[in-house]
């Protein structure tokens, strides 16, 4: 296996204008959960964890950072706790916001990482801050993004904390189905000696990434899309 910056760079490069339609809200999705049960809410929750790609860009960058399978562990079960409080509490309390907004932010978190990854901090001068406590933050900002994605369907009020759980179930079972082959290729890259191109490369998509998902949800805020 060869990694170069340049052909990373193309690669990745490409897929940027791809990220930003990963998990739209669709009619289709919404005819699933009114005909489906609540087997409708998991397979829709693990969908857009699965086509989330903010989500799992972000949780990239964590995994990146870290060597360890125990604290890839601890650091995702941080994140998980966040992501599921927000979650089910903002849906379940009917605390919402504009998702262009929420998603604007969740797409800071994406630079965050990429940005910290790099050594970004170090260069200018300041300390990183705790990452266990910044991944627990990024988490419940990133739950509150998947509520606003579940308030965006009719659910009803019949089986209301059903569906809300069932969809949450469905997120985590996204998230594990995602990270597995994200753990195993950055477990693999690390063999090779071209892992610090591969590392720098992947984290300055990340920065790159983040930067192009802000403004696009900042234009569809302005613009109302």
């Amino acid at each position: 296996m060869r990694f170069t910056t340049r052909g990373l760079f193309s690669v990745l490069l490409f897929l940027v204008p791809l990220l930003a339609f990963g998990h739209e809200v669709s009619s289709a999705d919404q005819e699933i959960l009114r005909t489906g049960g609540l087997w409708a809410y998991i397979r829709v929750g693990a969908t857009h964890m699965l086509t989330g790609y903010d989500h799992l860009l972000f949780l990239t960058g964590v995994i990146f950072y870290l060597n360890g399978f125990k604290d890839i562990l601890k650091f995702i079960t941080v994140f998980t706790i966040g992501h599921c409080i927000t979650l089910i509490g903002a849906t379940y309390s009917s605390i919402t916001a504009n998702e262009h907004l929420v998603d604007a932010v969740i797409a800071l978190s994406v630079l965050y990482k990429g940005f910290e990854n790099l050594g970004g901090f170090d260069k200018i001068g300041f300390k990183s801050p705790n990452l266990l406590l910044m991944v627990g933050l990024f988490g419940l900002i990133h739950g509150f993004g998947l509520s606003t994605r579940l308030q965006s369907f009719d659910i009803g009020s019949e089986q209301f904390l059903a569906k809300i759980l069932c969809f949450n179930l469905g997120v985590e079972v996204g998230q594990v189905l995602a990270l597995i082959p994200i753990v195993f290729i950055i477990t693999l890259s690390r063999k090779h000696a071209q892992f610090p191109a591969f590392y720098k490369a992947i984290n300055w998509y990340l920065v790159l990434a983040g930067i192009g998902l802000f403004f696009y949800q900042m234009y569809g805020y302005f613009n109302g899309h």
